[in-house]
């Protein structure tokens, strides 16, 4: 083997080592995001939004167990589970917001929902190709993008509590 070959090899092996490494943080995210979901669906079990809010957080836990039980299928079957996951989220996200939409900063949800869906056909349309490079990067992206979403939805109804409340 030439040294040509064997400096290739240790490249290839060192940006999988590190795309193992960034597997299983996003694993542990969606595990972690899908416990969060689930407290937060059980909180506003009065709200109206408990049962859209636990189907997410199930969501998120069942992605991060399948990866956890198929990781020999790699890095492409991670990247196209991604966006199936990621079709099904923006379906939910774009559920919740319709069921929320009288209440103020919903319209939050419904940009996650779109931002989720264009990201999904993102990954769908330039597999397998980009599957390097597309986890990391969308999922960051999409993590963003939901937690603006909340955040905002959380401070509309804040705001509208501390209205009331004067």
């Amino acid at each position: 083997m030439s040294t040509a070959s064997t400096s290739l090899v240790t490249a290839e092996k060192k940006v999988l080592g590190w795309s193992i490494v960034l597997s299983a943080l996003l694993v542990f995210a969606g595990i972690l995001g899908g416990v969060a979901h689930l407290v937060y669906g059980w909180q506003t079990r009065e709200k109206g939004g408990m049962i859209w809010e636990l189907l997410l957080g199930l969501l998120y836990i069942a992605a991060g167990v399948y990866v956890l039980w198929n990781p020999i299928l790699g890095l492409v079957s991670l990247t196209l589970g991604l966006a199936a996951y990621l079709v099904v989220e923006a379906i939910l996200e774009f559920i919740l917001a319709v069921r929320l939409r009288p209440a103020p900063g919903s319209g939050w949800l419904f940009v996650d929902a779109i931002i989720t869906l264009i990201l999904a056909v993102i990954i769908w349309r330039t597999w397998p190709l980009s599957a390097a490079w597309v986890i990391g990067t969308l999922v960051g992206i999409s993590m963003i993008f939901s937690g603006m979403a909340r955040l905002m939805l959380s401070i509309a109804a804040r705001k509208l509590i501390e209205k009331q409340a004067t």
